[in-house]
């Protein structure tokens, strides 16, 4: 069945992201503090649909596409738009342009990987970054300083480690990746000598 309540849940998590880039067009404190209560909304039905999938039994595969599809697109919308919005200080173009990068060839990895077959699992690497980048957009997305607190500075320190996990695992899956094709490879031409 498609229409369960964790897939719904990614479902909503997926509109939230034109929200997001809408609220994201407008400067100043209260339209940046709505697009950080919409970014946490989404984080908690994350949470929330993998929660309901794991302990009562209704995880589907249109959910293991959705939910790491919904992931990415909620948080990469925020860093691009956070990058390009009009107010200083933003985060640095470059970085935004690293961390899309390696999402977008980690997913043609693992799809060139399950045309033949292999499935490259999520990483615990990959994971934590997962998690360091919420945070980091969390904060980027409150800009402003509160109870003594720079937001801003914060999430742009806590994105500097996401980066940094982002390259390493990276590198890891696609290591995993060749390994499994290049097992794939030796295996097939001993298949077609059999037949």
């Amino acid at each position: 069945m498609i229409l369960t309540t964790p897939n719904l849940l990614t479902l909503v998590r997926i509109g939230t992201v034109p929200l997001l880039v809408v609220l994201l067009l407008f400067p100043g404190p209260g339209p940046s503090a709505a697009a950080a209560a919409v970014f946490f909304a989404a984080s908690i039905t994350d949470f929330l649909d993998g929660y309901i999938a794991r302990n009562y039994g209704s995880g589907s595969t249109v959910g293991k596409f959705l939910d790491p599809l919904a992931d990415k697109l909620v948080v990469t919308a925020a860093l691009i738009m956070l990058s390009g919005i009009p107010r200083t200080p933003r985060i640095p173009a470059w970085i935004v342009a690293v961390l899309v990068s390696r999402e977008i060839l980690v997913t043609g990895l693992r799809a060139v990987a399950a045309a033949e077959g292999r499935v490259i699992a999520a990483e615990e690497l990959g994971k934590y970054k997962m998690v360091l980048q919420v945070m980091a957009v969390q904060g980027l997305l409150i800009h402003y300083t509160y109870f003594d607190i720079d937001f801003f500075a914060a999430g742009l320190f806590i994105l500097w480690m996401a980066l940094v996990l982002s390259i390493w695992s990276g590198v890891e899956y696609f290591l995993t990746g060749f390994r499994l094709l290049a097992a794939r490879e030796q295996t097939q031409p001993i298949k077609r000598a059999m037949m």
